[in-house]
């Protein structure tokens, strides 16, 4: 039988439409942008669970780090990128959401710019003294918080980021007057655009002296406490951690109290839900992985994925949080960026 040749022509378009029209994913490289430096938490995340990725997918993973404006110079990378599965955002939530609550011209809007695709887990904060600080625990603290009004030095590295809000709700909720010192200004008021360091920063300037308390990662906190350069007067979690099974949590003095550091993986607005679908299979099967579990384990880092719905409903929840002591507390960056210029640690 004879066919004709403009049947075979369009026998063979069909046969190619696949690979033609992009349909296979992924074809080429995954980018994983981390809005803060090498060694921070999040880096550290992805870089572990980026080759689990990229083994499932068949395509490299490739962590890239753009740190600046506390983590907006990431995130609005992202925010503009195609659509297409190829550029996906690991950020705190925290950090995420706070950004439009204290700043008006932001180029994105966490809800808007993005599709949550999984949280990853959260990590508790470490409630950390410099050793030569008297207190040791948060009934220390307290007390000698309130025979010394306005001397008590809390360090972190930017306003409205976890660091900087645990503290200040750890003030309301136990009626103390702290100071916060944001790390890295100068009396030249550096740019806020500066690049984000993580909470290491905050660790050199409480091992020197130059802030008394500080709420920072437990990634972060954890090998200076061990190595005996600062001490930890309480955790964050809800529970006690197995890395320091004798140091309390905060909520044994103050029930209900918690701090930690939220993450997860978004992906700009717009990106296909079969291409979300895909990358959330994978996803949770890297995080299920016994290897990926222990290693985060080991640094207090608390395993636990989500539905997308389930991630937006955390974002919301956080947004609302945040936005409450934001405004309770009347929190505006100018005035917590010049702070470090009026006052130092307690001596």
């Amino acid at each position: 039988m004879r066919i004709p040749v403009m049947a075979l022509l369009g026998l063979t378009a069909i046969s190619c439409a696949p690979a033609a029209f992009g349909h296979v994913y992924p074809s080429k490289p995954i980018r994983i942008v981390v809005p803060f430096p090498p060694g921070s938490l999040a880096d550290g995340l992805a870089r572990l669970i980026g080759p689990q990725l990229a083994e499932r997918l068949g395509q490299p993973v490739v962590v890239q780090n753009k740190a600046g404006a506390e983590g907006s110079l990431g995130a609005a990378e992202v925010a503009a990128a195609s659509p297409d599965g190829y550029t996906l955002l690991l950020i705190g939530v925290g950090s995420l959401v706070v950004r439009p609550l204290l700043y008006r011209n932001l180029s994105y809007d966490p809800f808007k710019s993005f599709v949550p695709l999984s949280l990853l887990g959260n990590s508790p904060q470490i409630l950390a003294a410099a050793t030569n600080f008297p207190p040791s625990t948060v009934t220390e603290l307290v007390a000698f918080a309130k025979a010394n009004p306005g001397k008590v030095a809390y360090g972190s590295v930017g306003t409205g980021l976890s660091g900087d809000l645990n503290a200040v709700s750890l003030a309301n909720r136990t009626g103390i007057d702290i100071v916060h010192v944001r790390i890295g200004m100068t009396p030249y008021l550096k740019s806020l655009s500066l690049p984000y360091k993580g909470d290491a920063p905050t660790m050199t300037e409480m091992i020197d002296g130059h802030v008394n308390i500080a709420f920072a990662s437990a990634p972060t906190a954890l090998p200076q406490v061990k190595a005996g350069r600062i001490k930890a007067l309480a955790v964050g979690s809800a529970g006690r951690i197995p890395q320091f099974p004798n140091t309390p949590t905060v909520a044994e003095t103050l029930p209900g109290f918690t701090a930690a550091s939220a993450l997860g993986i978004l992906a700009p607005a717009g990106t296909p839900n079969e291409i979300m679908a895909r990358l959330h299979g994978e996803l949770m099967k890297a995080l299920a992985d016994p290897e990926v579990r222990g290693r985060l384990s080991a640094q207090a880092f608390e395993v636990g994925s989500s539905t997308r719905q389930q991630f937006l409903t955390s974002m919301r929840a956080e947004s609302d949080k945040l936005a409450k002591i934001i405004r309770d507390n009347q929190i505006k960056v100018e005035q917590q960026t010049t702070t470090a210029l009026l006052r130092g640690a307690f001596r």
